[in-house]
């Protein structure tokens, strides 16, 4: 769906809300998207969760507690995806879990965030998927996996953020993507060439940006972060500001 058609979806879940005086949700968002809908909405009758606090792709209800009298949770599970055998499983990424899925014929705003800890991954999906992926996802690569729906959020399933402070000369973007992963400046503006980098969700292909508080920042292959407030600066000028990568 392109960006026309999903702002006309979004105006029309939130007018049948208003209608019907019942909530009305999306699949899974990517955070540009989440702007957009959000930019078209009253706050009062937006709201986004997409399984735990700091999710990066979230589902949007579109409606007001207020008008409609209820609350409800949001349809969302979280799955756990782990190794029948833990000694002979491998080292699976990222981008291994996403192609087992997609491997099922899944929409991409069917599941959101996937996280890995250690050799087992939490994805977060939307209630009417999931027991249909835990019946058929049976294995990711080469290793076999048993895929499960717990009763509670485990601990584990929760985004995790690093603080970290960093010097650079300049709040421009490709100097601290370069900073962050320990890049040469080379290296990271090869990363925008090939359109790697995203600012909010959306491809970001002017490596002098300037960064702001609240961005964040992903790149390909390489993860994402969260960029806060200059802290200070060196003697000789250089810049120190805080993030918070994504661990």
């Amino acid at each position: 769906m392109d960006e026309k058609q999903l702002r006309k979806r979004f105006a029309e879940l939130r007018e049948l809300s208003r209608r019907q005086n019942i909530f009305y949700y999306t699949g899974f968002l990517t955070p540009a998207e989440t702007a957009d809908a959000r930019a078209m909405t009253p706050e009062k009758e937006f709201c986004a969760f997409g399984g735990a606090e700091d999710c990066e792709r979230v589902i949007v209800r579109f409606g007001d507690p207020a008008q409609t009298g209820y609350e409800e949770p949001f349809p969302l599970r979280v799955l756990k995806i782990e190794p029948v055998s833990r000694k002979f499983s491998e080292d699976l990424t990222h981008r291994d879990y996403l192609g087992a899925l997609m491997h099922l014929g899944l929409e991409r705003d069917v599941f959101g965030d996937i996280l890995i800890r250690e050799k087992t991954a939490y994805v977060f999906i939307t209630e009417h998927m999931a027991d249909y992926v835990c019946g058929e996802l049976t294995s990711v690569r080469h290793t076999q996996v048993l895929c499960t729906i717990p009763d509670e959020l485990p601990d584990e399933a929760r985004p995790r953020l690093e603080e970290e402070q960093i010097i650079v000369s300049s709040l421009r973007l490709d100097n601290i993507i370069a900073k962050v992963w320990h890049l040469s400046r080379t290296r990271a503006k090869e990363l925008f060439a090939a359109g790697y980098v995203q600012v909010g969700g959306r491809v970001c292909e002017k490596e002098s940006m300037a960064v702001r508080p609240g961005d964040s920042i992903s790149v390909r292959g390489y993860g994402k972060f969260r960029c806060g407030e200059k802290t200070g600066s060196t003697r000789k000028g250089s810049d120190v500001i805080r993030i918070e990568k994504y661990i």
